[in-house]
């Protein structure tokens, strides 16, 4: 009689969906905060000059300034729609990824690391396709776009789907989308420096033994995911930029494509603009382990 271990039962496709997905929200109360202030730094030069918007210094800086002038739960704007992108996002991308590489080693239990690269980057353009309108409505609320940035009135916004319907009925149905080019580039720079390097990573903690205990996966995701954001901070402070800017008649597009964007950054804050939120690598180390 063959016994079956726990361990040896392979989860089925809705439990990993499901797992992924509440991990990932976990993960998403803890950080949010420090997501928040990424934000709001990313979008800061979108202030008009001469008005009389607040300037934010550091992370933890805004955190201090956003609690002070207009409260602590200020750091918890968006925070619906920022579980609903963890759920759509990360379901899709952790769920499928074991499908996707069985799919590109075509059911074989080899798998090198172009196959898990393939793998990865795949998930993670579906994943960031599915979830793009809750990623642009999350921002939209931890921005607070028109009347922090300085754009006169904010527009009302009620709700998830109130925010989804005022966006299209004002911006109409791609202004979802948008920044979803540079959160391709983001989701491709992240696959490939925590997929590529997490296996050598955690040989290098565990010292090139098979063995790898919960401490050296966790050193490993921590030390690959702060590798990660060191990367790809330009491509999410570019993708932040297209999803917060007000767009209206009275407003024209300051950026007018992905290059444009990168280009525009670097010429008029530096190129240390393109590293704004850098500290928001505290917020990935922490999530990294998901």
């Amino acid at each position: 009689m063959v016994v079956v271990k726990p361990t040896d039962v392979v989860p089925s496709a809705s439990i990993k969906f499901f797992g992924a997905g509440t991990a990932a929200c976990i993960a998403d109360l803890i950080t949010f905060p420090l997501d928040t202030a990424k934000v709001r730094l990313q979008g800061e030069s979108q202030k008009v000059k001469g008005s009389s918007a607040v300037k934010y210094r550091g992370v933890f800086g805004t955190i201090n300034t956003m609690v002070r002038t207009e409260g602590a739960r200020s750091l918890y704007n968006g925070l619906v729609a920022g579980l609903q992108r963890q759920m759509s996002f990360a379901s899709v991308r952790i769920g499928l990824y074991d499908s996707m590489k069985q799919f590109y080693t075509r059911g074989t239990e080899s798998a090198g690391i172009v196959t898990r690269l393939m793998a990865g980057c795949t998930t993670g353009a579906m994943a960031v396709a599915f979830a793009q309108p809750t990623d642009v409505v999350k921002v939209q609320g931890e921005a607070s776009i028109s009347e922090a940035m300085g754009k006169g009135p904010a527009v009302k916004y009620r709700g998830v789907f109130g925010t989804i319907i005022t966006m299209v009925r004002t911006e109409g149905p791609l202004s979802l989308y948008s920044g979803l080019v540079a959160g391709l580039q983001r989701q491709m720079s992240f696959a490939s420096v925590r997929i590529g390097l997490y296996d050598s990573v955690k040989q290098f903690y565990t010292k090139g033994s098979d063995h790898a205990g919960i401490g050296s996966r966790l050193l490993a995701g921590c030390t690959t995911g702060g590798m990660a954001v060191a990367l790809a901070q330009p491509t999410d402070v570019v993708k932040v930029r297209f999803q917060a800017q007000a767009r209206s008649n009275q407003h024209a597009r300051r950026y007018c494509g992905t290059i444009d964007a990168y280009k525009t950054i670097a010429k008029e804050e530096g190129i240390r603009g393109l590293w704004k939120g850098n500290l928001s690598v505290i917020d990935t180390i922490l999530r990294a382990p998901i």
